[in-house]
């Protein structure tokens, strides 16, 4: 998406090594839509239409985040009985529909070395973002997480790294139940991505590429991706993990 409007006060080398480096525009007025600005150290996604919406950003040191990852469970969360990581060390797991990175830091979290595959640079740069500031805080926990931009069905068909366990899907699925987080983060995802047309493609180059599973994480009503029936399900109150075997 080139172009995108990077809305900034005041220029500075940050902002400008930033817009260079993903292809935005810097711009010292409002956009009238949508827009990245830099508030309190954090790149933050605003429709900037809605002034008083909150802004998107990728928040690993969030209260809820850090609760989660502390208190969500453990390795019998049910995205840890999914993934399979009971007796593993430090597996690669590669989260090819990251969004905000909510449960690539979970598992992050649990020990496994996490690839982020996003091709939106909008939304590459804002998890590179929450990297960054995760580092500061706490750089074993950054240091786990790889990001990778570009389209996850090319990379998974081409994946130049280590050997991966698993290949982790979420892809974006409409929202029945709307609260207001959903309601703020959806409305601004699907206007600023669209529609996830090519979901259904993801799953035959994860399963070409993953060792031992693909995890697919759906709502408890949704279909099958691709219409492939699973060889397990790992339920929760609102998802379902859908696992597929590889046994490579």
């Amino acid at each position: 998406m080139p172009d995108f409007p990077f809305y900034v006060v005041e220029s500075s080398p940050q902002a400008s090594e930033l817009a260079a480096r993903w292809g935005f525009s810097l711009v010292t007025s409002a956009p009238a839509g949508l827009g990245l600005v830099m508030e309190d150290d954090c790149l933050q996604l605003m429709d900037f239409a809605e002034p008083r919406q909150q802004g998107v950003m990728v928040d690993f040191l969030s209260g809820a985040s850090e609760y989660r990852r502390a208190h969500g469970g453990g390795k019998k969360e049910p995205i840890a009985k999914a993934i399979g990581l009971k007796g593993l060390t430090a597996p690669v797991v590669i989260d090819a529909t990251p969004g905000l990175g909510r449960d690539a830091f979970v598992l992050a979290g649990l020990g496994c070395q996490v690839y982020l595959i996003e091709r939106s640079p909008i939304v590459a740069a804002l998890l590179e973002d929450g990297i960054r500031r995760l580092h500061a805080h706490n750089h074993e926990l950054a240091a786990r997480f790889t990001l990778v931009h570009g389209n996850s069905i090319d990379v998974l068909q081409n994946w130049p790294y280590t050997q991966v366990h698993t290949v982790y899907l979420d892809p974006m699925f409409p929202h029945r139940k709307k609260s207001a987080l959903v309601k703020k983060e959806m409305k601004v995802f699907q206007a600023l991505l669209g529609a996830d047309s090519d979901a259904d493609e993801l799953l035959s180059p994860a399963l070409a590429l993953a060792q031992k599973r693909v995890v697919v994480k759906r709502p408890n009503s949704a279909p099958y991706l691709a219409n492939t029936p699973a060889s397990m399900a790992i339920t929760s109150k609102k998802h379902r993990f859908d696992v597929y075997l590889t046994h490579q």
